[in-house]
């Protein structure tokens, strides 16, 4: 009894149990928060990429002399551990070391039940043999590298070629993945960051071999955006979110779903596959107005703004957002967060507010920190940023929907009191992946390209707003800005805690307007707040309230 809840709830299918599923799990219940990222993790966490710089990095560790020396130091000195593994992988993957039969899916969720029980194929039992297969695959990716043209294929037709030009046939690749991790425990190796590009190539060879429908694989000799410079790359994209979410329904009987933005909440069991049992949208339990969401649609000038790809480099356009973004930080206290559609609009636009000297006077108010791609760098924009907040500087922070910084840093209280989405956050539309995905979501799941795409466009401008609100005892507000959000078939899909709050005067706002709404909602939050609600609203509950409220229920 697979459930999902929300601040929307969704309750998944009936009860699918394996007989080798010990009774603890049927009594379990799987929890799943933050439950808007599972389509896209489940999809992303099945999908492999293989450039030419890795290929070549996957050669060397395979072939590498290191690893032959060091197999035929394990021959001469301990031929038993080598012995040992061999007679493992006769007996079946599922019986490996001391794991039980029925644990053996959380070491290999993605693989079915019948793989785990069966044996590893004679011809790569042994580790020279294997090795040698592994070159023979790399090898065939480099010719498959070497296309001038594009190339969309389905795994089966694939896998076919594999066969027929390099002597491996679906079997073979199926055990890569599991063949090369019994062999990296029987050698002892440590540092498995040396062998990443041939696990990423394991990898991708087991999925090829262990799936033959809901994936693609798209060989693309150049980037689109930027065609005169070559980039082979091998890409297999997952285009089927429910094979990699399937485990967990069916090796528990009740999942429940939480995410406050599961909207709309009909759409993810069309995603993931499965018929919901319960599904229940809740809204917020506040005791005071604290959110404060806006839409707005055009500058001070009354020119509308947009990042729609006809008006994002309009001058006028990004002047509106510069002012805005200034107007914003001469009112609002302490942090203010802004999210924008991608890195190379991001950097595009603060170049241009650079140049008209807008950014110079944005950081009379405020200091500025930036996300990028480097993890490290980011880590120190976050600090130095939260730095600034605590000591009363105040600062904006720059990031990305999408981003590292969007799906999982938390700018609650004082570093978070206003976050605003420049543009609506919409997937790269030419992207040859996206639209071999949704291709396949039209053809198996009945999905409309415009559907899926405005749905996860919206998710993602709710998973970057909601960053500001964390708590009853928490306030921030909240700006749209982009016209398109004017537009009641893309409003109408932002979550029920955002809409309940979205009154029709927040609506269609210039600059003007909205620096109005948020000083008087700065105003109204500075009054005192009082957590034990004398005045009638409790948001902190006491042990006395809480045994008033089981009595209540049982006289009930």
């Amino acid at each position: 009894m697979p459930i999902s809840w929300s601040t929307a709830t969704s309750t998944c299918s009936t009860p699918r149990w394996p007989a080798s599923c010990p009774g603890r799990c049927r009594r379990s219940v799987s929890s799943c928060s933050t439950r808007h990222t599972t389509s896209i993790t489940s999809a992303l966490r099945l999908s492999v990429s293989a450039s030419a710089s890795r290929r070549w990095k996957a050669l060397n560790e395979t072939c590498g002399a290191s690893r032959k020396r060091l197999i035929g130091r394990f021959k001469a000195t301990d031929a038993n551990r080598l012995r040992a593994e061999y007679n493992r992988l006769v007996d079946g993957l599922a019986q490996r070391g001391n794991l039980p039969i029925s644990d053996a899916w959380l070491a290999n969720p993605a693989l079915p039940d019948d793989i785990l029980k069966e044996a590893v194929p004679g011809n790569i039992r042994r580790a020279e043999h294997f090795l040698a297969v592994l070159r023979r695959l790399v090898r065939f990716l480099d010719g498959r590298l070497e296309t001038e043209t594009v190339e969309n294929e389905m795994p089966v037709s694939f896998v076919a070629s594999i066969h027929s030009q390099a002597g491996i046939d679906q079997k073979m690749l199926r055990f890569c993945y599991d063949r090369l991790h019994s062999l990296m425990l029987t050698l002892e190796i440590t540092d498995t960051d040396e062998f990443m590009h041939i696990q990423t190539i394991c990898d991708f060879a087991t999925l090829i071999g262990t799936y033959t429908r809901g994936f693609s694989i798209i060989t693309e000799p150049y980037d689109e955006r930027m065609p005169d410079i070559r980039d082979p790359v091998i890409q297999l994209s997952c285009h089927d979110a429910s094979l990699a979410i399937q485990p967990v329904f069916d090796r528990f009987q009740t999942v429940v779903i939480t995410s406050g933005t599961l909207s709309p909440i009909d759409l993810y069991p069309r995603l993931l596959n499965f018929n919901p049992v319960i599904s229940r949208s809740f809204t917020m339990s506040l005791t005071r107005d604290c959110i404060c969401p806006m839409v707005l649609t055009r500058g001070s000038d009354q020119l509308p703004v947009s990042t729609k790809f006809d008006m994002r480099s309009d001058p006028g356009v990004v002047r509106n957002y510069g002012r805005l973004l200034l107007e914003m930080s001469s009112a609002v206290p302490d942090g203010i967060v802004c999210f924008f559609v991608s890195y190379s609009y991001m950097d595009g636009i603060v170049n241009s507010w650079n140049e008209m000297g807008i950014l110079q006077d944005i950081m009379q108010h405020k200091l500025v920190f930036i996300e990028t791609p480097d993890v490290v760098e980011t880590t120190l924009a976050l600090d130095n940023y939260r730095k600034a907040c605590d000591c009363g500087r105040g600062a904006i922070f720059f990031s990305v929907a999408r981003g590292k910084v969007a799906e999982g840093i938390d700018f609650d209280r004082h570093y978070g009191r206003l976050v605003i989405m420049f543009g609506v956050p919409f997937q790269y539309t030419l992207s040859r992946i996206l639209l071999a995905r949704l291709e396949y979501l039209r053809e198996t799941f009945q999905i409309k390209e415009g559907d899926f795409l405005t749905f996860d466009a919206l998710r993602q401008a709710a998973q970057c707003v909601g960053r500001v609100i964390r708590s009853k005892a928490d306030y921030g507000m909240m700006i749209f800005a982009d016209k398109r959000y004017s537009r009641h078939d893309k409003r109408s899909k932002l979550p029920g805690w955002i809409l309940s709050h979205l009154h029709d005067a927040h609506l269609n706002l210039s600059t003007d307007m909205a620096l109005h709404i948020a000083r008087e909602f700065l105003r109204r939050m500075a009054q005192p707040y009082d957590k034990m609600g004398s005045g009638g609203n409790k948001t902190l509950l006491t042990e006395e309230d809480l045994q008033n409220m089981a009595q209540d229920a049982m006289e009930m």
